[in-house]
């Protein structure tokens, strides 16, 4: 079994993988000692991990990790990885990111693929069919989208996520709504349509925690995943514990 972290701004995500499957996953937005042992302990199998993280950790969590693992990775710029990464600053990528374009390399080997993590941010990560991680692209997520308008302006009120969406808002909700959702989804479908144009056979998978939402509206050909990240947390360690043996 492999331990899985991934520490993002909004969201804490604990996972084990068993051969390849994910088989426990914990969201919060909090990690703590408590419950990382708690899992390491209903899962005493687990034998490695890694953790690919934003914000700062304690270091009584990192103790904790390399104390109880035979093999802890936290994920920088400088580990080995299953892709030829070409970002021309690879120090500033966000290890996500990386992360997103390793997974989708293993889903779809030998084909050229996008990947559109839709979460805090919107991120269009591109592997070309030669395994080189190329770069991609950032744009303001859903809910960023509504705290800007509501954020930046007197009289505009915070909006969230409605199921059925208008083209036409006959009030300033709906109108925030039909302008940030259709936005959203006529950029993705816009993206996906302009690297279709250079690479035919392009795969695209969509994830993040606003990709099922977003699936909904698109109505495009895309491979839908969830959890993304963690499957390309657990391609880079099974890679490096290749490696080192």
């Amino acid at each position: 079994m492999k331990l899985v972290l991934d520490l993002g701004n909004t969201n804490k995500k604990i996972c084990v993988f068993q051969q390849g499957r994910l088989v426990h996953l914990e969201i919060s937005d909090q990690l703590s000692l408590r419950t990382l042992k708690e899992v390491v302990s209903n899962h005493p199998q687990i034998t490695d991990g890694i953790m690919a993280s934003v914000v700062t950790i304690p270091a009584y969590l990192k103790n904790f990790l390399e104390e109880h693992l035979s093999r802890f990775i936290e994920l920088n710029n400088r580990t080995p990885v299953p892709i030829v990464n070409k970002y021309k600053t690879p120090g500033r990528l966000g290890k996500d990111r990386l992360a997103c374009a390793v997974a989708g390399t293993s889903m779809f080997s030998g084909f050229p693929v996008l990947v559109i993590n839709a979460g805090t941010c919107i991120t269009y990560d591109f592997v070309n069919a030669g395994g080189e991680y190329l770069g991609g692209g950032i744009s303001p997520g859903l809910r960023m989208r509504f705290r800007a308008l509501h954020t930046f302006t007197e009289k505009l009120p915070l909006v969230d996520l409605a199921e059925n969406v208008p083209l036409i808002g006959d009030d300033t909700e709906d109108s925030i709504a039909s302008g940030v959702v259709n936005g959203v989804v006529e950029e993705i479908k816009g993206v996906v349509r302009l690297y279709r144009q250079q690479y035919p056979n392009l795969q695209v998978v969509l994830s993040g925690g606003d990709a099922e939402y977003l699936d909904k509206h698109m109505k495009i050909r895309i491979f839908a995943f969830p959890n993304i990240v963690l499957l390309g947390l657990y391609e880079i360690l099974e890679y490096n514990l290749k490696n080192a043996r």
